[in-house]
């Protein structure tokens, strides 16, 4: 039962989407920031097919799979 709750658990996704949209948004003030930007949007787009793939929430995973 454990081993499902916490596959349905997105906090740690949430948290690291957030880290990442911050680092983005850091790194846009930099003199050249194409390369970082293009990893960095490449992880964002990960983490948000993992929340919809973990979501058990049809709202959520609506706006996910678009």
């Amino acid at each position: 039962m454990i081993y499902y709750l916490e596959r349905l658990d997105i906090t740690e996704e949430k948290i690291r989407l957030k880290k990442h949209c911050d680092y983005f948004l850091d790194t846009m003030d930099e003199v050249y920031p194409r390369q970082k930007l293009g990893f960095i949007t490449q992880e964002i787009g990960r983490e948000i097919n993992t929340l919809g793939s973990k979501a058990n929430h049809a709202g959520i995973q609506k706006l996910v799979y678009r």
